[in-house]
């Protein structure tokens, strides 16, 4: 298999693309750890991955609170040894459909300031362990919003959330410079 015996932080588990891909991981040999919002929706994906012979564990972490973040990477490198791979997953709140000449600040803002500094923080918390180790990868979640044009039908009035999923992608690539050379590998999911 091939995360056997790696062990995988999934931030925003609880939701369609977090789920997924903690159960895609577990398939794979990982342990997976399981970070979110709401404990609920965090034990049904434990409770699958349990159900295909998977190892779970649960954790209600804000990906948006660097100290809650922070405790709960340590947790998991006190308990599992390390870290090998961070992905992050969780929904940047997009305000769509309102053109931007219509729109409030707040609503632009919103997915941009979510976006990129929840990517930050778990990258931040992750790379913090996998430097000490030489070695892990750090994935992160945008979509081709980042490089069309609004004149692209498919990406008209999205708001802020092309802007975010562009500044995820420079984020990403700022990452790998600084961390690739240490043995880490940030990369687009």
């Amino acid at each position: 298999m091939l995360l056997e015996d790696k062990n995988a932080v999934i931030y925003g588990a609880g939701g369609r693309i977090g789920s997924t891909v903690a159960r895609a991981f577990a398939r794979q040999g990982a342990r997976i750890f399981l970070a979110g919002r709401t404990r609920q929706t965090l034990e049904a994906v434990a409770e699958d991955i349990a159900a295909i012979g998977g190892s779970a564990e649960v954790a209600e972490v804000d990906a948006l609170d660097e100290r809650a973040v922070g405790h709960h990477a340590d947790a998991v490198v006190e308990e599992a040894g390390g870290i090998d791979v961070s992905f992050n997953a969780i929904w940047i709140r997009p305000v769509q459909g309102t053109p931007l000449a219509q729109m409030s600040r707040e609503d632009f803002m919103s997915p941009i300031v979510t976006g990129t500094a929840s990517h930050f923080l778990t990258a931040k918390a992750a790379a913090r362990h996998m430097v000490q180790r030489g070695s892990g990868v750090i994935l992160t979640l945008s979509t081709s919003a980042a490089r069309l044009s609004g004149r692209d039908r498919r990406f008209h009035q999205t708001g802020g959330f092309g802007v975010a999923c562009a500044a995820i992608e420079a984020l990403t690539m700022q990452l790998a410079g600084e961390l690739g050379p240490r043995g880490v590998r940030p990369d687009l999911a």
